[in-house]
């Protein structure tokens, strides 16, 4: 027989557990989609890879966008059982459509969106953080990486190849530097988990202690922020076997052919920016974004701006990106007005 805790808690849990299912499955393409596309890693490896360094990368660098999902756009004492539950179920129906359309997304603007619906609606939105920090933060660390990874590709990379310094046909086949590829995918899942695990585990440490009247801060919070990690951290792995293998086919294969070098450097960059905007501000943003932009400042860099971005898949990467945040705001707001209309909450 359950315990009436444990069935109250039950419901909300599985809302993240379908979330972080789903945002598995869409992290997979910006952490292995640059290997694969080198043809350096099989599908089949990727989700237990991609599953494993997620957990790491939440346990060890996620406090931060934890608390700030949590409690950082509305109050945490607002999110009770119902709030949680429509929060996390708006972000993960969004990010099913994505995923079914077989596009990348950003799971970190589909959170902040579905936040936003229930905070607008009793008006209490966090505008500071919301506004000055993590906004900007969307629209600037994208351009960085695109910026970067252009530039290193048009001024660095294409000097070389062209100019023969280094052999790249031989390199792109040295087991070393296949290694380096994998380690730098296995780096970017980590920057996932110290990022994305936070878009359920938030919701869920606020909930849980207005739930148990348990102050979330110091080892409480802790201890919080593990159990509910060690829940929904596996269920990466979980989507990344469901929808994984297309979503890196998107990214991997058809925008641009990527080498080896190539690779590295796009994982590398990336994940370096989200680690930072982890650990420093504990600001919940676009991976996807960032890699997605990343891949085509070096395809830019190969092929040029206009094949680019008359490419029919960038363009539909960025229709996509545009309406799945606005799903999860409307979700979520709609669903928010309905159940105080019906006195849930």
């Amino acid at each position: 027989m359950l315990s009436p805790m444990f069935s109250i808690l039950l419901i909300p849990f599985l809302a993240a557990m379908f979330l972080a299912i789903n945002m598995g499955g869409s992290g997979t393409a910006p952490s292995f989609s640059a290997a694969y596309g080198s043809n350096i890693i099989r599908k089949d490896l990727i989700p237990g890879l991609f599953g494993l360094f997620v957990f790491f990368g939440a346990i060890l660098a996620g406090k931060k966008v934890v608390l700030t999902v949590g409690k950082g756009i509305l109050p945490g004492e607002m999110i009770g059982l119902t709030l949680t539950t429509i929060i996390l179920l708006s972000v993960g129906l969004s990010l099913l459509l994505a995923n079914l359309l077989k596009i990348p997304q950003s799971t970190s603007q589909a959170t902040i969106s579905a936040l936003i619906g229930p905070a607008v609606y009793f008006n209490v939105l966090k505008t500071h953080k919301l506004f000055f920090e993590i906004l900007p933060t969307w629209f600037i660390l994208p351009i960085v990486s695109f910026i970067i990874t252009l530039f290193i590709g048009k001024f660095i990379y294409n000097p070389m190849k062209h100019r023969k310094i280094i052999k790249f046909k031989e390199i792109s086949t040295h087991p070393i530097l296949k290694i380096a590829v994998i380690l730098t995918s296995c780096y970017v899942a980590f920057a996932i988990g110290s990022n994305n695990v936070a878009n359920a585990a938030g919701p869920i440490a606020s909930m849980i202690s207005n739930e148990l009247n348990i102050i979330v801060q110091g080892d409480k919070f802790v201890l919080i922020m593990i159990l509910s990690t060690l829940i929904i951290a596996p269920c990466f792995a979980i989507g990344s076997s469901l929808f994984g293998g297309k979503l890196v086919e998107t990214t991997g294969k058809e925008i641009i052919n990527i080498g080896p070098l190539g690779a590295c450097l796009i994982a590398g960059v990336t994940a370096t920016l989200l680690l930072l905007a982890s650990v420093t501000r504990g600001i919940p943003t676009s991976l996807v974004q960032m890699n997605t932009m990343a891949i085509i400042g070096l395809g830019i860099s190969k092929v040029g701006w206009k094949e680019m971005f008359t490419h029919t898949t960038v363009k539909k990467l960025l229709i996509i990106w545009i309406i799945a945040p606005v799903l999860a705001l409307f979700l979520s707001f709609s669903l928010t007005v309905l159940a105080d209309k019906v006195g849930l909450l």
